[in-house]
């Protein structure tokens, strides 16, 4: 608990030193952006001043340095206009900008919301203004802020999906194994099941009682058998899906309620693929127990086998209570369910079974509330 609790502490503190890092590096960018501007704001000043000394010239004006001063300033954008507001002038502009008065107007406004003008008096009842718009190296400063912004939304967007991945991998773990936990601990009574088993066919009991009582046994093994392959790699046969299917169709139907009406479709020939049949056999309950409950033990419930030449699907169809579209891919995340006392683990270890150790694919094929839903398991067929 207390390691937890560091752990917390430690995250947040990151995350709050990541915060505060981000406010000073955005607000370091616009104090400079704000110097520079000012350095720009002067050296337009400068360039005001050398074109005045230039129309007020005589001739024992020194018009040396002025020159310099006009000649170079090359990045700014300004335009030149009388105290009417008529353009009489401009510099640095793009030449089809400068020829188009209709953009050179449309310049113009812009200039006059990014800089305040700076006045040149020419004489005593004469001035011009002068407009200018921020050099190119300001303009890219200017997005600068955005683009560490989105630099550091992606950088935290990796991190969580780190973070995340890394703690699914811990569940993962948890699960598979408190799975290989439960299997060992089954395995024990289950072998005590198995001799009791014996004595009771000695003292000459009911065989029809044997036989049930085998049965439930040997479910148990393969309880046991499907929780201690969760977590590794299973042992994939190439047997006859239809008949796998139907096997655990039919344990199924003899188990459930009579007011569910079961029905099964399938090629009448074999259709070999590669496939675990005891964790197919989970695929199949998993499926058809969820299909009940939907149904609240009464509807009826169908599996039908098609296939083309590259897969095979199983449909599951009822007539349950239905799947909103939003919740078509919900469903199968860990912890997802409707029900009251549901863990939402069914479903989700069906995808794994399905998409990780059998290389298929389960989705929703179609759903309406009130009326049922399907959903399809497609496997690829391997040619031998």
């Amino acid at each position: 608990m207390q390691f937890s609790e560091k752990r917390n502490i430690t995250r947040w503190f990151i995350i709050l030193a990541s915060f505060l890092i981000v406010i000073v590096i955005l607000w370091n960018t616009y104090v400079f952006f704000q110097i520079f501007k000012n350095d720009e704001r002067k050296k337009m000043e400068l360039w005001v001043s050398a074109q005045k000394t230039l129309a007020n010239a005589d001739g024992n004006t020194d018009v040396g340095l002025p020159f310099e001063i006009i000649q170079a300033n090359g990045s700014n954008p300004m335009i030149e206009v009388n105290s009417e507001g008529m353009i009489l002038n401009s510099n640095n502009l793009d030449p089809e900008i400068e020829n188009d008065s209709i953009q050179l107007r449309k310049l113009f406004e812009k200039m006059k919301s990014e800089n305040q003008p700076i006045q040149m008096d020419l004489s005593n009842d004469t001035y011009r203004l002068i407009y200018y718009g921020n050099s190119a190296l300001l303009n890219k400063l200017k997005y600068y802020p955005i683009a560490l912004v989105l630099i550091i939304i992606l950088f935290g967007a990796v991190v969580y999906n780190f973070y995340r991945a890394t703690k699914m991998a811990t569940q993962n773990k948890l699960w598979a194994g408190m799975a290989k936990e439960t299997a060992h601990q089954i395995g024990t009574p289950l072998s005590s099941l198995i001799g009791w088993l014996e004595i009771l066919k000695l003292d000459n009991v009911e065989p029809s009682t044997i036989v049930e009582i085998e049965k439930d046994i040997n479910r148990l093994q393969t309880i046991t058998d499907r929780f201690s392959k969760i977590g590794s790699e299973p042992v994939l046969e190439l047997v006859d899906i239809v008949e796998e299917t139907k096997n655990s169709f039919e344990y199924l139907k003899s188990r459930s309620s009579n007011h569910v009406v079961f029905q099964f479709t399938a090629p009448e020939h074999p259709i070999r693929i590669p496939i675990n049949p005891i964790l197919h056999s989970w695929t199949i309950e998993n499926l058809v127990k969820n299909a009940i409950d939907a149904m609240k033990g009464k509807g009826k419930l169908q599996i039908a086998i098609s296939e083309d030449k590259n897969k095979v699907r199983i449909r599951v169809t009822d007539t349950g209570k239905g799947i909103p579209k939003n919740q078509f891919y919900k469903i199968f995340e860990p912890g997802f369910t409707t029900k009251k006392r549901g863990w939402g683990l069914g479903l989700s270890l069906t995808k794994r079974i399905v998409q990780e150790y059998h290389k298929g694919n389960i989705r929703v094929v179609h759903s309406e509330i009130g009326k049922g839903t399907t959903i399809q398991v497609s496997y690829f067929k391997t040619n031998y």
